[in-house]
């Protein structure tokens, strides 16, 4: 059996769905008005055939066991369809033909009793005649079933016509309705579809939530919210991947190009193949970086890490850096647990590049402390080195650059992307990271939010 296609949009379903449901209940309606209709007419018909019955046997009499026809006090008689049977004689027959009449005498011997005679729209109905127990004759009633019958055609024509204006009805404001209401609907389809496209700064801006088109709306802007993130975070890591790049493959370059130029000793070999491993390992360490990035970023859901923990994972990393140079690191006295609102492999990230940054410039001495501030954990990274001059608080933060201690102190400066990549993954992190100028020494605040 095959099935009947529904429309595909889901305007065209609802549409069906409404007219269909709509006609249903209106067949329901006018089955029902029509059936009731039919009950109460023919209990109508029942009524006047059973009263016209009562009627006639008013009339008859009883002469010494012998049936009689009485007359009326006006001497009109009364309704005249009804046949009056004593025995087998007939005292009363109306003129309604030999097959009515056939018809009567049969129903008479089985009075009382009701019957219709087809094809006469005729219904007939016997009523016995009693006296002191004994029958002496029977009395059939007819009435006619022909304006029943017209009352209950002209009834299921009415209804119908009426059903059917009122489907009419409902179709088409069933369809002004869905046009109406879906067509906001598919504007903002179309608009979405169009922005996600070409402008993913575009938004509806319908403010809050009233209704469904406006939750829909609401909806949309945060699903095109979250691509133009999605699109900024992409482009802001190829930026920063080809950014911060440059510098150590430019180094790679001109020192492979500078060894291939001449013959060297092995020695001189040795010294340029450890300068491109240092730089191919800063290349290798800033991409892990931001990647590490670029997936805090997407991340739905934030970890969460122990701030005290964090610390002194990034104190075991530099640890032979500081015994290289013979520094002290002094680690934060555990006071109240700490927690930051970021995973622990991302806020060592953060916090390495600071720490070996004190370690490179540090004569002695490198201490961390750790603190709550308000809702953020602050990590003060203080160093007994030269320090930051006013000027530079702010270059010694961008990539390539380092500051005028860097180039003072031979050997000691890197290649200037460590802290520029640290404030890049806090600033990713909702975080920060500041230098403080006027102390002695170096004293940098990493500011990181807390869980």
């Amino acid at each position: 059996m095959s099935r009947i296609p529904l429309p595909r949009s889901i305007r065209g379903r609802l549409f069906v769905t409404v007219v269909a449901a709509v006609g249903l209940a209106l067949a329901a309606m006018i089955a029902g008005f029509n059936l009731l209709l039919q009950h109460n007419l023919s209990n109508g018909a029942n009524q006047l055939v059973r009263a016209r019955a009562a009627a006639e046997l008013a009339l008859v009499r009883n002469h010494s066991g012998q049936v009689a026809l009485g007359e009326t006090a006006d001497d009109v008689a009364v309704d005249s369809n009804a046949w009056v049977f004593a025995g087998t004689r007939t005292l009363e027959a109306p003129r309604l033909g030999t097959k009515l009449a056939a018809a009567a005498r049969a129903l008479a011997a089985q009075a009382p009793a009701k019957t219709d005679v087809a094809r006469s729209d005729t219904r007939l109905y016997a009523v016995p005649i009693v006296n002191g127990g004994r029958r002496l004759g029977t009395v059939v009633s007819a009435v006619s079933l022909a304006p029943y019958e017209q009352t209950q055609r002209t009834a299921l024509l009415a209804s119908l016509a009426l059903g059917g204006s009122l489907l009419l009805l409902v179709a088409l404001a069933a369809r002004w309705l869905l046009l109406a209401s879906l067509r906001p609907v598919e504007r903002m389809t179309r608009q979405a579809a169009e922005w996600s496209e070409r402008d993913l700064d575009r938004r509806f801006g319908l403010g809050d939530p009233y209704d469904e088109v406006s939750e829909l709306a609401a909806t949309l802007d945060r699903l095109l919210e979250r691509l133009a993130a999605g699109l900024r975070r992409e482009r802001r890591f190829s930026t920063e991947l080809s950014h911060e790049l440059r510098t150590p493959l430019a180094r790679v370059i001109a020192q492979a190009e500078v060894a291939l130029r001449q013959q060297r000793r092995p020695a001189d070999y040795r010294d340029t193949l450890a300068d491109v491993l240092r730089n191919a390992q800063q290349v290798s360490r800033t991409v892990d970086a931001l990647v590490a990035a670029a997936r805090h970023d997407s991340a739905l859901t934030r970890g969460t890490a122990d701030a005290y923990a964090v610390c002194e994972q990034t104190l075991e990393t530099v640890a032979d850096l500081a015994a290289k140079r013979q520094l002290e690191l002094v680690r934060p006295p555990t006071a109240q647990p700490l927690r930051l609102g970021l995973e622990a492999d991302f806020a060592e990230r953060i916090l390495q590049p600071v720490v070996e940054n004190a370690c490179r410039y540090g004569r002695s001495q490198v201490r961390i402390r750790l603190e709550r501030d308000a809702s953020r954990i602050v990590y003060l990274v203080e160093d007994d080195g030269p320090g930051v001059s006013p000027d530079e608080r702010e270059s010694i933060f961008e990539p390539g650059i380092r500051g005028r201690a860097g180039h003072a102190q031979n050997g000691a400066g890197g290649a200037g992307l460590g802290l520029a990549l640290a404030r890049r993954l806090a600033r990713s992190a909702s975080g920060e990271i500041a230098v403080e100028t006027g102390h002695a020494g170096g004293r940098f605040l990493v500011s990181l939010p807390g869980a």
